[in-house]
């Protein structure tokens, strides 16, 4: 094992989002010695067409990492009677898949090393397939181990999106963060919109409406083949070790950054529906209302990052997002009925931006692409084990209170303590690790 580096990582301006790219290494065993140190083919070595299918490819596996929480939300009521899930079932389904995303997130950086990130995510669209497949079976063994199975092919799947966007694309790295951020709202955005008419569409078959998203993530599977098979995604000959990162108290604010903002997203993933059917909306209607929240999320997803990138820092933009986001919250849960689509659209605004300028955070904290594998990893394992207890939070309270009305609480106190991180983590500095090589 040879030490790279052990400077502190703190640097200039955030916005130079192509620092210290010649730490990455790719050196295969078998054509060279492992202390060789040889880039990979990044994007920009790239053809153009290259290039954008690559592009194309990062956003469309983006698309299918959200679809399996807002199928279920829509569904939920139906799910329930039809099944015969009690409150706490109900809860728990909803957190099961939040709380795989923070318990497998670990398991991408290690996978990636050793498997490497392009089959690594082949295997993780293919098993995704398989998980949301199996909670069209209408039993709740499998409508559960499907959900888990997913939950955690979508946590590697979200690990690994940061470190491929900070190695293929760092010049681009705010505009790709950008394109598969609104991706993975664009995918949530359908789920929640598209599921209940599906599911009307097949006669009233629930099982259709949960499993027929499974069929984008077999598509993509067969998309990301060439490459998962291509020259620059074979295994890494040698294997960076990221030290220090857990004890970085701006890894931690990032982190938590992370965490609190999706403990708000998938409160809105999980509880939105069942928050306006309770309100008085029809079922479909109330789809309706969090899908175009959802899809204003995705266009807030694009310009977000644009924005934070062209100040010093992004400590007011981060914590003003939080603010805004938790304000739109309270109107949809009090406003009157006819004031619902102007607070699903600041809603969306607000939640989007945060989705985005947490991964946007990731990157620009991160001084090449393995810190940010490793700091991608650290914030969506703690930060999805504290996000996951959003959801059954507001599951709880609603059951202990018979009411949605004092999940505000919770909003608040999850939006003002993102607002605080969003602020620390908006700083401009990157974390303090040291970098050390082992071949495998």
């Amino acid at each position: 094992m040879s030490l790279i580096s052990s400077e502190p990582a703190h640097s200039g301006h955030g916005q130079d989002l192509g620092l210290a790219d010649e730490l990455l290494i790719d050196a295969d065993p078998d054509d060279a010695p492992t202390s060789a140190r040889a880039k990979p083919q990044t994007a920009a070595q790239r053809s153009s067409v290259a290039r954008i299918i690559l592009g194309i490819s990062l956003v469309m596996i983006a698309f299918n990492l959200r679809p399996v929480f807002s199928s279920a939300s829509t569904l939920l009521p139906e799910i329930r009677d039809g099944l015969g899930l009690s409150a706490l079932g109900a809860s728990l389904l909803t957190t099961l898949p939040v709380l795989c995303l923070g318990v497998f997130s670990p398991l991408a950086p290690k996978l990636s090393d050793r498997f490497g990130a392009e089959k690594t995510l082949l295997a993780v669209m293919a098993l995704l397939a398989i998980g949301t497949a199996l909670r069209g079976i209408p039993s709740i063994p499998p409508l559960f181990f499907g959900t888990a199975l997913a939950g955690a092919c979508i946590a590697v799947g979200n690990v690994l999106l940061p470190g491929l966007v900070k190695r293929d694309f760092p010049q681009q790295a705010a505009l790709m963060t950008g394109f598969y951020t609104m991706a993975l709202c664009g995918g949530a955005a359908a789920a929640a919109g598209l599921t209940l008419p599906i599911e009307a569409a097949s006669g009233g078959s629930m099982a259709i409406g949960l499993a027929v998203w499974a069929l984008p993530a077999a598509v993509v599977f067969l998309l990301w083949l060439p490459q998962a098979f291509s020259a620059h995604g074979h295994r890494p000959g040698l294997r960076v070790q990221v030290q220090g990162l857990w004890r970085d108290r701006l890894a931690w604010n990032v982190t938590l950054y992370t965490g609190l903002q999706s403990a708000l997203a998938y409160c809105v993933f999980g509880w939105l529906v069942p928050i306006l059917r309770e309100r008085g909306l029809d079922g479909v209607t109330a789809g309706a209302v969090v899908s175009v929240s959802v899809m204003v999320q995705a266009a807030a997803c694009i310009f977000a990052p644009h924005l934070a990138v062209r100040g010093r820092d992004q400590r007011l933009v981060n914590a003003a997002v939080a603010i805004l986001a938790v304000i739109a919250l309270f109107g949809l849960l009090f406003a009157p009925l006819s004031t619902l689509w102007i607070w699903a659209v600041l809603q969306g605004i607000g939640q989007g931006s945060l989705i985005a300028l947490a991964m946007t955070a990731i990157v620009l904290r991160s001084g090449n692409p393995q810190i940010a594998a490793h700091l991608s990893g650290m914030a969506q394992c703690v930060g999805y084990c504290l996000a996951a207890v959003g959801p059954l939070l507001v599951g709880l309270i609603h059951g202990f209170t018979g009411s949605f009305a004092w999940s505000g609480l919770l909003f608040a106190a999850l939006g003002l303590g993102a607002a605080w991180h969003g602020w620390r983590a908006g700083r401009d500095l990157q974390v303090n690790v040291v970098l050390s090589e082992k071949s495998h």
